[in-house]
């Protein structure tokens, strides 16, 4: 009888995209989409510009913007929103040719640990579409459907005082401003120091403001809503 020899068979190369999900490489890109992906559409950190928006936020905090925030509701009054300011709003967006600046401005934008876009603002929401808002009372109080609202937050507000410095006098109080009814997909946005804040209202205050005097954040140029502050460490706290 004659013996049949077979030979080892030589061992099988690994499945290409085996050797895909293995390489460093693959998990390196994996991260950078997965990231991008969250900073997209979930959660975004900010980096706070200016002063605008002191006490409650100081210039250079970051805050992380919850951009599922709105997706199943509507922004409300009281919330503190990142928003794409518009035309309207006179920024210009940086044009700066140096290409390690817009590199660096770049990852703070991405990071939050850096300049974000000058275009972007963080402001207080005060009134949605519908609603009526006017300054003031005679206490000098700003209400919203004609009720006075709480503002606990405010800092550094504009000088008012009843029979001296008001709505009634001539002149008027930089903090008046003449009733106005919020358009339909706007929101009227206010800065906590609101002597100090590039606002909605900042053109319309005083005494023969101009008639298009008001800008407005729509809902699509909205990145989120801020949730909390996150840095600096000993600043740390829920928004």
């Amino acid at each position: 009888m004659t013996e049949t020899t077979t030979s080892a068979e030589p061992p099988r190369s690994k499945v290409w995209w085996r050797r895909l999900l293995g390489s460093t490489w693959f998990h390196l890109i994996a991260a950078f989409v997965v990231t991008g992906l969250i900073l997209s559409f979930v959660a975004k950190p900010y980096w706070v510009p200016s002063g605008s928006m002191e006490t409650t936020l100081q210039p250079g905090d970051r805050v992380m913007v919850n951009r599922l925030a709105y997706a199943g509701a509507s922004p409300g009054g009281g919330d503190i929103v990142v928003f794409d300011a518009g035309a309207t709003w006179d920024i210009e967006k940086a044009t700066d040719g140096n290409p390690i600046k817009s590199v660096l401005r770049w990852i703070g934008e991405v990071t939050g640990f850096g300049p974000s876009s000058a275009h972007t603002l963080i402001k207080r929401l005060i009134a949605t579409p519908g609603q009526t808002v006017e300054c003031c009372t005679a206490d000098g109080e700003l209400t919203v459907d004609g009720e006075p609202i709480d503002e606990p937050y405010v800092t550094n507000d504009l000088a008012f005082e009843p029979g001296a410095l008001d709505c009634t006098t001539i002149p008027r109080s930089l903090r008046c401003f003449d009733a106005v009814e919020v358009p339909a997909d706007s929101y009227l946005m206010l800065g906590d120091n609101r002597s100090n804040s590039s606002d909605s209202a900042a053109y319309c205050r005083g005494d023969t403001p101009p008639a298009d005097c008001w800008r407005w954040a729509t809902r699509p140029d909205m990145v989120g809503k801020a949730f909390v502050l996150f840095w600096p460490l000993t600043r740390w706290s829920g928004l």
